[in-house]
């Protein structure tokens, strides 16, 4: 059952409430930016931004974060925009080395975008876009442009950097096009009672120990609402979403992103329907890019998206250790320390000595058992949300890692104790 509570009205079309919780944003926020990704929604909010800051002779933002396997589309469309809005926005295109989830191979776990030594494997060169003035600068590639920087930094960790230096200590609204249709995730964003908001705003969350808020202005915009107005208003939009289209996807599934990812390698076979030149790249940048996208649309013991299934004669509890025993040994060190604190979660629930089930709905979030767990490993969850775990930036990891280590010799669970 969905928890989401219905609906309720605000009484004016979401357009209009848009504008408004904009037009708010500008009032209060002394800086104002936009993350700009190339994909439809925050393609809707650069413009409905664009045109506030006209019309009170004001200046944006606008961060785009390059991760080098981008369709050609996504880059011309980013060009367009930029260029369309160069009176009032300031742009800062970044294309840094970050690294970023690689979810179609156990050897190569993560990949460094713009890794510097591999110029010849990168999907395509640097961009060279200059803007539509030589004031307004270009493509952010030195590594030293921002002084929080650092090499092999995670997307998750620059972007709230970012903002920090961004702001300059100024009070800062970072607009970020998200809708809670999309996920139950994106509504819990919004729907949070817990978070820090600004003036109360549900739609904004505070970026913790900087001046930086977030703010969703179109977090009740429906797919059917951004393509309304994009037919409405004629604004330019990314034309790959027509190949999306031509391809066979429903607007509700056409999405741009990196494409390795957990959820992204769903969609790595369109690459080499919509653009076959840039599919050739694509396959050779990380391990495993042309298995993902042979089988990221299969069900079954493959990637375990669906149903799974184990050899005659297991349990699930030892095909799980199989599956372990197979993989490279960083990898499966990285599961047994999610495992290891999976299992004593449920010891202090009510399953002495990390007893779970052998076996129970893969899927249950709420039921532990080794069906559980090997469909995690099947489907090469990483950071294992399969199993609760939320995503860790490298530091946190490392930290995590070395408690790790001390607490598995203490439970034992695979045989660690000395």
């Amino acid at each position: 059952m969905d928890p989401r509570p219905a609906r309720r009205g605000l009484g004016v079309d979401v357009l209009t409430a848009a504008k408004t919780r904009i037009s708010r944003v500008f009032d209060d926020f002394a800086r104002v930016y936009v993350s700009f990704s190339g994909g439809k929604d925050s393609g809707v909010l650069l413009e409905l931004a664009a045109q506030e800051a006209r019309r009170r002779g004001r200046r944006i933002g606008v961060l785009f974060v390059d991760l080098e396997a981008q369709y050609a589309y996504t880059v011309g469309y980013i060009q367009q925009m930029l260029d369309r809005h160069a009176d009032v926005a300031d742009p800062y295109w970044v294309a840094l080395p970050l690294n970023l989830r690689n979810a179609v191979s156990q050897f190569e776990p993560q990949w460094m975008c713009w890794e510097p030594g591999r110029e010849q494997d990168w999907v395509r060169p640097r961009p060279q876009w200059q803007g539509a003035t030589p004031a307004r600068g270009g493509v952010i590639t030195d590594e030293g442009y921002f002084p929080f920087f650092r090499r092999g930094m995670e997307f998750e960790e620059f972007t709230p950097e970012f903002g920090d230096w961004y702001s300059d200590g100024k009070l800062t609204a970072c607009l970020v096009g998200i809708r809670t249709q999309e996920s139950l995730n994106r509504w819990r964003t919004i729907a949070s009672q817990r978070k820090r908001r600004h003036e109360d705003w549900a739609w904004t969350t505070w970026i913790a120990d900087t001046t930086v808020y977030n703010a969703y202005p179109l977090y009740d915009w429906k797919t059917e609402d951004i393509w309304r107005f994009y037919g409405k208003t004629k604004t330019p939009y990314n034309q790959l979403y027509d190949r999306m289209h031509q391809a066979g996807l429903t607007i509700h599934q056409a999405r741009i992103c990196q494409p390795y990812g957990d959820d992204q390698r769903k969609g790595l076979w369109l690459y080499h329907v919509i653009e076959p030149h840039t599919w050739s790249r694509v396959v050779a940048r990380v391990n495993g890019a042309n298995f993902g996208a042979i089988y990221a649309r299969e069900s079954g013991n493959v990637l375990g998206r669906i149903k799974i299934a184990k050899p005659d004669g297991l349990t699930w509890e030892e095909f799980a250790h199989r599956l372990l025993a197979s993989m490279p040994a960083e990898t499966a060190e990285h599961y047994r320390d999610k495992i290891s604190g999976f299992l004593h979660w449920y010891e202090t629930r009510g399953y002495p000595g990390g007893s779970i089930p052998d076996e129970g709905p893969a899927s249950d979030k709420r039921v532990p058992s080794w069906t559980r767990i090997c469909k995690v490993l099947l489907s090469n969850d990483y950071w294992c949300k399969g199993m609760s775990f939320s995503p860790q930036n490298r530091y946190a990891q490392a930290q995590y890692k070395a408690l790790q280590r001390r607490r598995r010799a203490e439970w034992n669970y695979f045989g660690e104790a000395r």
